[in-house]
């Protein structure tokens, strides 16, 4: 089975990629003993994945991947975006950047939202992109416990109840990182 790192900070985000990804032995930054943040400093996800796929390649020699996400909120002209993770202050925190998204569509009758991730992926020193889209709405408030980041507000188009309100294995056959990295595997099946 062949090594390939995951560069992510997020356990959440591992536990939830390395139930994906079967054939291959999925490494994380703990694994490496990366204890920075790897700065995203790119003004689309897509950049960001480079930065933080490439940081990990150019050190380590690794094949590796990373994605960035972002929620895209249309009364907010696409905010949160980019900007998805540090919304509400220069430190990554859920609870304020769910806060403020609540109080910013306080007036607003369109909750249209969609999450975005792209990942990137660098083997055998090419470079690989995969998106992933689903649309959805935004709740009114939070609903379900399960998930990180803004799981309990979001609803996907067909369905009643938020990301946090479904099992683990339920979101993975929707999400967008999920979209994105069945487009990964597929790719990397056939390496």
């Amino acid at each position: 089975m062949r090594d390939i790192c995951f560069v992510t900070g997020n356990q959440n985000k591992f536990v939830e990629v390395k139930k994906l990804i079967k054939n291959f032995n999925l490494i994380s930054n703990s694994d490496l003993n990366i204890e920075e943040e790897i700065p995203e400093t790119e003004n689309t996800i897509k950049g960001n994945s480079f930065l933080k796929s490439n940081y990990v390649h150019k050190k380590f020699g690794l094949s590796c991947f990373a994605d960035d996400s972002g929620l895209f909120i249309k009364a907010l002209n696409g905010d949160p975006g980019v900007k998805s993770a540090r919304y509400a202050s220069d430190k990554s925190d859920s609870d304020l950047n769910i806060d403020l998204v609540l109080k910013n569509l306080e007036r607003e009758t369109n909750r249209d939202a969609f999450f975005e991730t792209y990942i990137c992926l660098i083997i055998n020193d090419e470079i690989h992109y995969f998106k992933g889209t689903i649309h959805g709405k935004i709740s009114k408030e939070r609903l379900g416990s399960a998930g990180f980041g803004y799981d309990p507000i979001f609803i996907p188009d067909g369905y009643k109840k938020s990301f946090a309100q479904m099992t683990l294995d339920e979101k993975n056959k929707i999400s967008h990182r999920a979209i994105a990295i069945k487009k990964l595997v597929k790719f990397l099946n056939k390496k």
